[in-house]
């Protein structure tokens, strides 16, 4: 078994596993579980011999809950890794792809509020409710790990746009936070459906610029209780 790479779930017990046919496992004796967190040690690790990837699916997502692999091995990587990291190249390297990433995700930005806006396309009415709309949307979507629909690359970012206002809208002006939905499949999904309705239909009526009652719309509601960011997101 410890020759063998393997991408497996928790066990029932602190040093178990369970394969991807539920057959349960024990680690290894000398193995550790290398915690995730650092991508470079984690290559290392594996590049080096037969590890035990543990991966746990919550809902739709999947987490990582570390890498079990040979305590020498482990160690041997972190040390190779501090004396590689302790340098001024390495340094030097990771402030300039720092500064890259950065530019990266404020031209992303930039590019999202305006597909954001675009998405909105109000009536020249509600300008500046769009902008502050577009603006709050961003700023709640796109933020580097928010593991939101605006930081899939896999659809085009019209549609992410798109995607990320509808959700805002149902959290901000729907009952949807605290709808108690029954667990049956396809239920949630039917609710969002609806409110999704709810939403472009409410959408419709500040791009044809219809006469809103401000006290009443659940728009200007979420609008004026909803806080701007002190800068532009990132």
């Amino acid at each position: 078994m410890p020759d063998q790479t393997r991408t497996v779930s928790p066990g029932p017990g602190e040093r178990s596993v369970r394969t991807e046919n539920g057959v349960e496992l024990q680690v290894p004796d000398g193995w550790v579980l290398l915690p995730p967190g650092d991508a470079g040690w984690t290559r290392r690790v594996k590049a080096g011999g037969p590890t035990w990837t543990v991966k746990e699916k919550k809902g739709r997502r999947t987490f990582s809950r570390g890498v079990w692999a040979p305590k020498s091995r482990v160690e041997e990587t972190k040390r190779v890794l501090d004396a590689e990291r302790s340098t001024d190249a390495y340094v030097k390297r990771k402030k300039r792809d720092q500064t890259r990433r950065e530019e990266k995700q404020a031209v992303y930005v930039e590019d999202f509020h305006g597909a954001v806006f675009s998405f909105l396309d109000f009536h020249d009415r509600y300008v500046n409710d769009a902008q502050k709309m577009a603006t709050l949307v961003t700023s709640h979507a796109t933020p580097v790990g928010s593991g939101t629909v605006a930081r899939t690359e896999r659809i085009p970012i019209e549609k992410r746009a798109e995607s990320a206002v509808i959700a805002w809208l149902r959290h901000q002006t729907t009952a949807y936070d605290h709808m108690k939905i029954p667990r049956v499949k396809g239920k949630r999904r039917e609710v969002r459906r609806m409110l999704a309705e709810e939403s472009r239909r409410l959408l419709s009526r500040y791009r044809r610029g219809d006469v809103v009652e401000s006290e009443l719309c659940v728009l200007q509601k979420a609008l004026r209780s909803s806080p701007m960011p002190d800068s532009k997101p990132e």
